[in-house]
């Protein structure tokens, strides 16, 4: 017993620390968007101004979402007299444990634009959880990821294991506990400028991660060529990081759809509308279509592995 307790004391929580072998189980590419998502043709429920969630054949029909080759975009695009048409994507499987890699060429720029990359159950909300992934508004870089909970969920406030920053600990307030990405390339202009780049997403009972590779960094070859086994362990730097150690994230979160969509406006970004841009955001995004022609995604492919 002295000796299994020495070599305990020697090579502790070796099973527990073990690399996790993950598979891939969905690699989404070009027209298999469409049928790897659903489109939620619904009301706005960030409370966007004149913006409407369309249909998948309304989408297809007015070129909004289009496939070709190993792209997929979505934009939105002017209607009269006002307003404008967007989509709102979301995953038709559910995720728990999981890494999602999200290889993205472009992402929507301008005044009045709140893109996201988040994984959710809408269902009793926060109850079941958020994890935003990526997500700003009126290109402001740098990108924002958070956790959103019912109360009793807080994170550390060390920023050890991770480049990002605090912005706030608490996952029960409004925004969440949210870290800003070290890395100005990690949104909007900066990061479409730069040829995009990858983010991945990788959630555990334990913890959730999330990494930028951007374009023309060292992307490690697996995550680049979309391997069909991955190990998580060694990829840096993390982005962001977030500990269970006074959060229950099996408990707080539950099984989640990946929802990939673009707001205008809204009560977040109509909120926090910056002088630097024109007019007003409801009267900007209303009567200026031609301000919108980079508010689209642009995504080379999607990569989902289960462990």
């Amino acid at each position: 017993m002295q000796i299994l307790k020495a070599l305990l004391f020697i090579f502790p929580l070796v099973w527990v620390t073990s690399a996790v072998t993950y598979h891939r189980t969905d690699q989404i590419i070009d027209a298999a968007f469409n049928t790897a998502f659903d489109y939620q043709a619904i009301v706005d429920p960030r409370l966007a101004t004149d913006e409407s969630y369309i249909n998948q054949t309304t989408a297809t029909s007015r070129n909004i979402t289009f496939a070709s080759s190993d792209t997929f975009i979505l934009h939105i695009t002017p209607i009269s007299p006002m307003g404008r048409d967007s989509v709102r994507m979301r995953s038709r499987k559910t995720f728990t444990s999981h890494v999602a890699i999200f290889d993205v060429r472009h992402m929507p720029v301008g005044c009045g634009t709140w893109p996201a990359i988040w994984e959710v159950k809408e269902a009793s909300w926060p109850n079941t959880g958020e994890v935003d992934l990526v997500e700003g508004v009126h290109g402001q870089a740098p990108n924002q990821a958070a956790l959103h909970t019912s109360a009793g969920c807080t994170m550390p406030s060390s920023t050890s294991g991770m480049t990002g920053t605090w912005k706030e600990t608490n996952c029960n307030t409004g925004s969440g506990c949210n870290i800003a990405f070290a890395d100005p390339r990690s949104f909007s202009a900066s990061f479409s400028n730069n040829g995009g780049g990858i983010f991945a997403f990788e959630r555990t009972d334990q913890f959730m991660k999330v990494w930028l590779f951007a374009r023309g960094s060292s992307i490690l070859p697996e995550v680049l060529n979309r391997a069909a086994t991955i190990k998580t362990d060694n990829w840096k730097p993390r982005a962001a990081y977030f500990p269970n150690t006074s959060c229950n994230i099996a408990s707080k979160f539950a099984a989640h759809n990946i929802i990939i969509n673009l707001t205008l406006c809204g009560d977040w970004a109509g909120n926090v509308y910056p002088s630097s841009c024109p007019s007003t955001c409801t009267n900007h995004v209303n009567t200026n279509p031609a301000a919108f022609k980079d508010a689209f995604w642009d995504f080379k492919a999607v990569n989902l592995y289960a462990p």
